[in-house]
């Protein structure tokens, strides 16, 4: 097993989970989001799935960016646990009224999506470097 790759991986994943949260807190705390079990409407879910794509591409790119070989790879197997791991938010939240069900399924559809953009702004800016 190839510790590097693990990191790579589980460094997004943590990087996701920790600003993510934060991301959340502050917005609670400053009022734009109802107090925590409370509904969220379109408007709020919107706002939430927009900073989760740019968190999300941020982590996919980090982890490209800690990967031994073939970023892409591991961006997109981070995209497949965030994919699992959406999914289940799915099925725990699905009948708790806790906002539009559009939003969980949304970051379902996205994981990928996201992560594959983070490896490929990576790429890019790997080649631009290699180039110059």
């Amino acid at each position: 097993m190839n510790w590097r790759s693990v990191w790579a991986v589980v460094a997004g994943v943590l990087v996701g989970i920790v600003v993510t949260t934060l991301v959340d807190v502050i917005l609670h705390v400053a009022g734009v989001y109802p107090p925590l079990h409370q509904p969220i409407d379109d408007r709020l879910a919107l706002l939430a799935t927009s900073y989760r794509i740019l968190i999300g591409i941020g982590c996919a790119w980090l982890t490209a960016r800690l990967a031994p070989r073939d970023p892409m790879k591991h961006a997109l197997i981070l995209g497949v646990l965030g994919t699992a791991a959406a999914l289940v938010g799915v099925v725990a939240t699905w009948n708790l009224g806790l906002g539009p069900r559009w939003y969980p399924i949304a970051l379902v559809i996205l994981a990928i999506p996201q992560s594959w953009v983070g490896a490929r702004l990576f790429q890019l800016a790997s080649v631009r470097r290699t180039t110059a």
